[in-house]
């Protein structure tokens, strides 16, 4: 699968790493030099180009006319929404996602703009990835075939078991470790002794554990 975003902030970068870790190709824009060349030699497998994913011109540059998916991922609404009528009115992009950041204009991200997906700013990473491609198996949409590796996604909810306990008390399948818990929409270090509460979610990484199995030790 193709992929083209727009915004290499904190969340278009993670976008960018899990997609091209699951072996897409992807593209990733943004206007700001710096950021750009900040991120040259940490992003392996992602093509990174600096200009304006607002001009038609860098759009076609940067691979538009050939991608399966766009997902604007820019901190400003107006660019969001400029970059996907682009997408789909101009290249045709089967499958445009949005990232809404104002909630009051999430009336606008709809299919006259050109978004197929409007996703809240508060989506939690792995739920905006499944949104934006459309995938219907986050495990198979994750998997990193080299590492032999999965990356799944599980949330603590008020009825959860795991509410209260320290993350080392929970039990894990073997071969299962916590990558991040992000709570309150930042990732937090997993460290053994935080106490994992309602609303938390956490990335887990298994190289045998199902899906299953890893949301049976918290839920």
């Amino acid at each position: 699968m193709n992929v083209l975003i727009a915004g290499a902030g904190r969340l278009g970068t993670q976008i960018a790493q899990v997609l091209s870790a699951a072996r897409n190709e992807v593209t990733l824009i943004d206007s700001d030099d710096d950021r750009v060349a900040e991120l040259q030699g940490r992003l392996p497998g992602v093509l990174l180009v600096a200009g304006d994913a607002c001009e038609p011109a860098l759009l076609e540059h940067a691979g538009a006319l050939t991608t399966d998916v766009v997902i604007a991922t820019t901190g400003d609404d107006e660019d969001n929404l400029v970059i996907s009528l682009l997408a789909k009115r101009q290249f045709s992009v089967p499958r445009v996602a949005a990232r809404v950041n104002d909630a009051d204009n999430a009336w606008l991200f709809d299919a006259r703009w050109g978004v197929d997906v409007a996703v809240p700013a508060a989506t939690p990473l792995i739920s905006l990835i499944e949104e934006a491609t459309g995938a219907t198996d986050t495990v198979a949409l994750l998997r990193l075939s080299k590492a032999g590796v999965d990356v799944i996604e599980t949330a603590i909810t008020p009825r959860s078991r795991a509410v209260g306990q320290a993350l080392g008390e929970v039990g894990l399948p073997e071969g299962t470790v916590v990558a991040t818990i992000v709570r309150d929409g930042q990732p937090t270090v997993p460290d053994p002794a935080i106490r994992l509460r309602a609303g938390d979610e956490l990335l887990l990484v298994s190289h045998s554990a199902t899906e299953q199995e890893i949301h049976a030790a918290f839920q």
